[in-house]
C-alpha cells in the first residue's frame, strides 16, 4: 500500500470513529423534558429568574415548569410522578418523606419570608385575633405550622381561632374586604397587603420563629438516580440564580412572572429583605432540625426523618 493510499486509509479510520463517538453521545445524551413543580411565590425566585436567564437552556436542559396552589398539592404531584423536581416549603416536604414518598432535599432555597397580617388596624397582636379567622395556605403549610406555634407560644389552643386553607392568591382580596379577620401567608403577598392594600403587618415569620428554614428544593429519588448529570446540573442552576438575587435583587425582578409582581416597586423591596439559601450545609441543617423538632412538638410529624432519609447531593 502506497503512503498515500495509507494516509487515506488512517483518516477515514479517524473519520468513522469520530462519527461512531458522536453517535454514541447522541443517543445517551439526557434530552427528556424536566418537570419543575413550583409556588406562585417569590420564594421560588431562583427558579424564575433561572428559566428567564435561559440557564436550563444554556445547560442543554428542557424544562416544564408547573404551578401549584400550595405545598401539598405539589408534593402529591411528586408522589404520582408528575414532577421531577420542586420548589416547595420544607413542612409538606418532610411530611411527604415522613410517609415514604421517594424524595429528597437537595438544597435550600430561602429562609424565613412570610407574615401574619390584619384587616384591622386595631390588632397589635395575635392575641387580639382571639376568635378570628386566619387564613394560610392549607394544612400541610409552613405558614400553617407557624401559625400553630405562635398560638402555642402565646398559650392559645388551635381551636382560639379559625384557620380555613385558602388560595394564597384570593387571601388579600378576602382580608381587605374583611371576609377573613387575618392571614399568614408568603411572599410577596405580605408585603402587597401592606403596601398596596393598606392591611397591618402584626409580625414577620422570623418574629414568630427566626431564622427559620422555608422552600427548599426537592427531586424525586428516581430522578437524581436515572438523570444524576442533569440533577448535578440543575442544582449548579440554582446556585447561580441564587447568587444573582443575592448580588442584584432589584434588578431580578423583572424575571418573575406577572401574577406574582402586580406592583415591581413592592416586590423590589420583597427581594430584598429574603434570606435566600443555596446548598445544605451544617447550619441549615441545624436549622431544619431545630424547626422538625418544633413540628413533632406540635404533632405535626410523629418522627424527624434521618439525614440519609431528608437529603441527598445528587
Amino acid at each position: 500500500m502506497s503512503n498515500k493510499n495509507m494516509y487515506i486509509a488512517i483518516i477515514a479510520i479517524i473519520v468513522v470513529l469520530i462519527l461512531a463517538f458522536a453517535g454514541y453521545n447522541a443517543l445517551n445524551k439526557d434530552t427528556e423534558t424536566v418537570s419543575i413543580g413550583y409556588l406562585p411565590s417569590d420564594h421560588d425566585a431562583a427558579l424564575f429568574v433561572a428559566n428567564a436567564t435561559n440557564m436550563y437552556k444554556d445547560a442543554g436542559i428542557n424544562v416544564e415548569l408547573h404551578e401549584y396552589n400550595n405545598g401539598g398539592d405539589l408534593m402529591s404531584a411528586m408522589a404520582s410522578g408528575d414532577l421531577d423536581v420542586g420548589y416547595v416549603g420544607i413542612s409538606p416536604a418532610v411530611s411527604s418523606i415522613s410517609k415514604g414518598v421517594p424524595v429528597k432535599i437537595v438544597s435550600g432555597a430561602q429562609n424565613e419570608g412570610s407574615g401574619l397580617v390584619a384587616h384591622d388596624s386595631s390588632i397589635t397582636s395575635i392575641k387580639d385575633l382571639n376568635g378570628k379567622t386566619i387564613a394560610t395556605p392549607g394544612e400541610a403549610s409552613i405558614q400553617n405550622v407557624l401559625l400553630k406555634y405562635d398560638l402555642k407560644k402565646n398559650s392559645m389552643d388551635i381551636n382560639s381561632v379559625k384557620s380555613p386553607g385558602m388560595k394564597v392568591s384570593s387571601m388579600n382580596d378576602a382580608l381587605k374586604t374583611g371576609k377573613i379577620d387575618a392571614m399568614l401567608t408568603y411572599e410577596p403577598y405580605v408585603s402587597i397587603s401592606e403596601k398596596v392594600n393598606n392591611q397591618k403587618v402584626i409580625e414577620k415569620s422570623g418574629d414568630i420563629i427566626p431564622n427559620h428554614p422555608c422552600c427548599v428544593v426537592v427531586m424525586s429519588d428516581a430522578f437524581i438516580s436515572q438523570h444524576s448529570q442533569q440533577a448535578k446540573d440543575i442544582l449548579k442552576i440554582h446556585k447561580d440564580a441564587t447568587q444573582k438575587l443575592i448580588d442584584n435583587p432589584e434588578e431580578s425582578v423583572q424575571y418573575l412572572p406577572d401574577n406574582i409582581v402586580p406592583d415591581k416597586e413592592v416586590e423590589k423591596q420583597s427581594l430584598s429583605q429574603i434570606k435566600w439559601i443555596s446548598g445544605l450545609d451544617d447550619d441549615y441543617k441545624t436549622n431544619v432540625e431545630n424547626f422538625l423538632n418544633i413540628e413533632k412538638d406540635l404533632g405535626i410529624i410523629n418522627q424527624i426523618p434521618s439525614e440519609t432519609q431528608l437529603y441527598a447531593t445528587p
